[in-house]
């Protein structure tokens, strides 16, 4: 266990620029204090002593507002930062060198029995806000982006965003792992192509309205060649009547724009 407290007081100086000095990370860092007593809390339950271990994790939860149920098995180097609402279950599983950020639910689905919260593999980064909920399977290396909900399993060395997340695969690019607010935007390049295909669709609309406008043109001018004033009229009536639908609107644009698309 010694060896697991050093590597989780270490890792921080490495993913914390904050962090300048070992006095100053053993008493005014909640995540690393969070972890000392969940340890100390899983070791009474594990040799079977009763009411203290909970005790224990409702004391952490009050002092750094970090929940970790004593059942839960986090490996060596995790790293919380900041910490406050972070929440993990009982049947939670954390792999070596996990990077957590405030607002972090590992939490079930249900009032099932048995396996019923996430199990992480190492070198997983979640990012502030996400949830992970149910007996799900998170591979080494995955990317969890800010603010998601994942529900389903995810493979390693994958990256997922949005509501519910979605797997968005990065092959052979490496990001590092403070970074996490450098993600894909899957929804943004979802929205974008419909918005290209539309605008494509309109182009084929206007072109066949061109065409169906020349075509009656040259049909009423044949027919009616010997009365002006009524070719007058139903061209005037055919321009009038030839409207086309852009997507061009300053809202649309603006949320374009916004959004990154």
């Amino acid at each position: 266990m010694l060896s697991t407290l050093i590597t989780d007081f270490r890792i921080i100086f490495e993913r914390d620029p904050a962090a300048r000095n070992w006095l100053e990370v053993l008493f005014c860092y909640p995540g690393l204090q969070a972890l000392l007593l969940h340890r100390m809390a899983r070791w009474m339950r594990n040799v079977g002593v009763p009411f203290l271990p909970r005790l224990t994790s409702h004391l952490a939860r009050f002092l750094t507002g970090v929940e970790i149920h004593p059942g839960a098995t986090i490996g060596k180097g995790v790293f919380i930062d900041h910490g406050m609402g972070v929440v993990i279950g009982e049947t939670a599983i954390i792999g070596d060198y996990a990077l957590i950020y405030q607002g972090v639910t590992l939490g079930g689905t249900g009032k099932e029995t048995g396996k019923r919260h996430p199990t992480l593999g190492e070198c997983v980064v979640v990012g502030a806000g996400a949830k992970v909920l149910g007996n799900l399977q998170i591979g080494n290396n995955v990317r969890i982006g800010a603010g998601s909900v994942v529900l389903r399993d995810v493979p390693s060395d994958c990256t997922v965003v949005g509501v519910p997340g979605r797997i968005v695969y990065r092959s052979g690019v490496k990001v590092d792992p403070l970074e996490h607010g450098r993600l894909p935007d899957a929804e943004a390049q979802a929205i974008r192509a419909l918005v290209d295909r539309i605008e494509h669709l309109e182009q084929q609309i206007e072109h066949l309205q061109e065409k169906q406008h020349h075509v009656s043109e040259t049909i009423v001018k044949s027919v009616l060649s010997e009365n002006p004033a009524v070719v007058h009229v139903l061209e005037t009536h055919l321009r009038q009547n030839h409207t086309r639908c852009r997507l061009e609107d300053k809202a649309i644009d603006e949320f374009l724009d916004g959004s990154g698309i």
